[in-house]
């Protein structure tokens, strides 16, 4: 006897309330943007600017001490992190400072820096400062021009893809979706103020995909069963397909969001923004699958007069036991 999470034969209504889904997405978005517009991202040293220190010590890098020691600074944003390479030593423990840029310089003065390695050298006296490199403004600009870009063309990318996989309704709805788990993303980013780098914008591509997968699922089975109920609604046959694929869906985003939350417990605070952006992601990007994107498709409809043949369409993994 087989355990599982989802019943094989659920029967759920998906679209009883579509018309008030979209509403609460419309209103989540509308939030979202009106936050980043009003107080915008806490942008970290990669789109900021500053400085990297390289340091270099014979005993293990206790990362909680170096925090502690350079909080008296003053110098607003602090990231250390340790850095593993199988080349080193085994007496050799390397880590990253990285300072923020203080009052729009172009990097942190040679005081500082000098203020920072006193401190840092009273929690291990065997410290070296290998490196020192600093990233100004212009970069920094230039890297969230260029974050900007990546994302929208990987959802243009996702449009094309779609249009040409199955009908422009379907590429609407999925692009849709998309767009709605990227502004939700960076809205609560806004919102809470977490700090935002460029591992936000790789936790971003990674959710595109993520979602994208989702709902080409769904999108699959849909096809596939408006050939093969031919007389039903479209309303019918979306609800029958999201059923047939829930198992799936569910099992998923069930094993992800266990692996994310043990590495948002457990990884320190040099991946917990990305992780967080990664569970929140898995989150909407699972609901749009279903609420924004397959209700859009309801809402555009979609012609009924396929000819193409129904043994290559479907998904294989869709009906996979939860």
């Amino acid at each position: 006897m087989r355990l599982r999470l989802v019943r094989q034969d659920t029967k759920f209504d998906f679209f009883s309330r579509w018309k008030i889904w979209l509403g609460i997405s419309a209103v989540m978005v509308v939030v979202a943007f009106a936050s980043f517009l009003q107080q915008g991202l806490n942008y970290g040293i990669d789109f900021r600017g500053g400085t990297t220190i390289r340091t270099q010590a014979e005993t293990p890098i206790d990362i909680g001490a170096y925090r502690a020691a350079m909080q008296t600074l003053d110098l607003g944003d602090i990231t250390i992190s340790e850095v593993f390479d199988p080349s080193f030593d085994e007496n050799q423990h390397v880590a990253m400072v990285r300072i923020q840029a203080q009052d729009d310089q172009e990097a942190v003065t040679v005081e500082v820096i000098e203020a920072v390695e006193a401190a840092l050298t009273e929690v291990a006296p065997n410290i070296q400062f290998v490196s020192v490199e600093s990233v100004g403004p212009k970069v920094s600009g230039e890297l969230i021009q260029t974050a900007a870009i990546a994302v929208l063309l990987a959802i243009g990318a996702v449009l094309i893809y779609i249009w040409l996989r199955f009908e422009w309704q379907f590429a609407v709805g999925a692009v849709a979706a998309l767009v709605h788990d990227v502004i939700l993303t960076i809205g609560i980013f806004s919102e809470l103020q977490i700090k935002f780098d460029l591992a936000i914008i790789a936790a971003l591509l990674t959710i595109v995909g993520y979602s994208l997968n989702d709902t080409v699922v769904v999108f699959d089975r849909v096809r596939e069963n408006l050939i093969k109920y031919k007389k039903r609604d479209l309303r019918e046959v979306l609800n029958i397909s999201i059923n047939e694929t829930l198992s799936r869906t569910f099992m998923t985003s069930a094993t992800t969001l266990l692996a994310l939350i043990a590495l948002f417990v457990l990884g320190g605070d040099v991946i917990r923004g990305f992780v967080f952006a990664m569970i929140w992601g898995v989150i909407v990007g699972t609901y749009s699958s279903i609420f924004v994107a397959s209700a859009i498709l309801l809402w555009l409809g979609v012609k009924r007069d396929w000819t193409k043949p129904t043994d290559t369409t479907g998904n294989q993994f869709a009906n996979v036991d939860a």
